[in-house]
């Protein structure tokens, strides 16, 4: 279960000054679980791991073993939401190295980024290697998913002609859309993102579950994670023993004391997607209305030689939180040498993990002398049923802390803006006024 650890960060928080940001995120959940705050529409989630038909979990996994039996590689389709909660629990959890084959493929992803090179080398790649799409989009028209799915559907047909509407599952609207209508007219397998679940909160539907499931991961261990702390964070009142109420009670304490980011800090590799999945879930909830707390990432003991630097000594902006797993899956212990060149025999006998724990500590003790409050968010390990009960801590969280700031935690309206703007230069049907203005404004004219 998670625990928030504040012992290098109490010290920034007189409690007078803080009763009034426990009280306003206790209410703020309160808004929540009322279900008629703002973007209320959008609240499928919050009880979505007690909702969880068994009847969609079997379709899932049979689905899934469908693809991993004929497949070497899968690529995942998909941006934002529709690939970072799946990206984080295999990048988590998966080994660093493994060789694909059929009955164990490889989950690659696509669709998240326009550059051409990246696409141009996966589709060489996939050359030799049976492969399976799953495309994820609500819509079908966003661009990047849209012209990756244009790219390897005309590469499916390629190479498997009348077989290849076999090798591609949809993850699309119930009932409409340009992907669905296409779907169907080809007789793609699909599976339907509900109504009521935005991107961003999307891991625990079929968006994250498949492609979890055609990785080989248990995903009934990942929805019992959900399931374990919905139960916990629901039905605790109290602020202060509330974790997810008392994360967001501090980041919105900070964010008054002139603390404008928050760094999500981590000392195993395995993490960093959780990171990435997290900016999205923060930035997207919260950055609107000129509010909100800019999440950032770091990845230690690496980032310590570089941004470590601007943490220590640099303006005080900013406070972290630690994600700290309990056990680790493995560990090496280090042995002597009988030249000790490098000076570290007096790690000797010492495992990783252990010299890994100390530096963390370390750093957490510095940090907090330098002036940067640190939070900890301690869970047993890293886990599909650990990553899901975080996943959860962060989504209620976020929805709080929202709440707290007095915005939509459910929109994303300036996501738009740069969508406009490419439109009109590219000269699609309808922005040719505004494609003129635009291309003026970049020529100076």
């Amino acid at each position: 279960m998670i625990r928030l650890e504040t012992r290098f960060a109490s010290s920034f928080v007189p409690s007078g000054e803080f009763e009034p940001f426990l009280a306003k995120a206790e209410s703020a959940r309160k808004t929540l679980h009322s279900l008629q705050g703002k973007g209320n529409e959008y609240l499928g989630w919050l009880d979505l791991p007690k909702r969880i038909q068994e009847s969609e979990i079997e379709r899932i996994i049979q689905a899934a073993q469908r693809l991993r039996a004929s497949s070497e590689v899968v690529v995942v389709i998909g941006i934002g939401g529709s690939y970072l909660g799946s990206r984080a629990v295999l990048e988590a959890t998966l080994p660093f190295f493994q060789k694909p084959s059929k009955g164990n493929p490889e989950v690659v992803f696509a669709g998240h980024h326009l550059e051409s090179r990246y696409l141009s080398e996966l589709m060489e790649y996939l050359e030799d290697k049976d492969f399976s799409v799953n495309v994820i989009s609500k819509s079908g028209t966003t661009t990047e998913p849209a012209i990756a799915f244009r790219l390897f559907w005309e590469l499916l047909r390629k190479k498997y002609g009348n077989a290849a509407a076999s090798r591609v599952v949809a993850t699309t609207d119930s009932s409409k859309g340009a992907l669905k209508t296409f779907a169907d007219s080809e007789g793609f397998e699909t599976f339907t993102i509900p109504d009521d679940v935005g991107g961003r909160y999307s891991v625990l539907t079929p968006v994250g579950l498949f492609p979890l499931a055609v990785a080989g991961i248990q995903i009934r261990n990942f929805i019992l994670g959900f399931q374990n702390i919905l139960e916990v964070l629901h039905s605790e009142s109290d602020p202060l023993r509330n974790p997810a109420t008392h994360y967001s009670a501090l980041r919105n304490y900070f964010l008054s004391s002139g603390r404008h980011v928050e760094v999500l800090a981590n000392f195993n590799p395995s993490l960093r997607y959780i990171s990435e999945w997290w900016k999205q879930l923060f930035g997207e909830s919260e950055g609107k209305e000129n509010k909100g707390i800019f999440p950032a990432s770091m990845d230690f003991t690496t980032d310590l030689h570089s941004l470590g630097q601007y943490v220590q000594d640099g303006k005080r902006i900013l406070f972290e939180t630690v994600l700290s797993p309990v056990e680790i899956r493995s560990d090496l212990t280090l042995k002597p040498t009988p030249d000790n060149l490098d000076s570290l025999n007096f790690l000797a006998g010492n495992t990783l993990g252990h010299v890994n724990e100390q530096a963390r500590l370390g750093t957490l003790l510095a940090h907090a002398d330098g002036g940067v409050p640190c939070l900890e968010l301690i869970f047993s390990d890293i886990s599909p049923m650990s990553l899901g009960e975080l996943m959860y801590f962060f989504e209620y969280s976020c929805a709080i802390s929202g709440y707290s700031l007095g915005v939509n935690p459910f929109d994303q309206p300036g996501v738009e803006a740069y969508k406009k703007n490419m439109f009109a230069l590219l000269n699609k049907n309808g922005f040719e006024k505004e494609g003129e203005l635009l291309r003026k404004r970049i020529l100076g004219n």
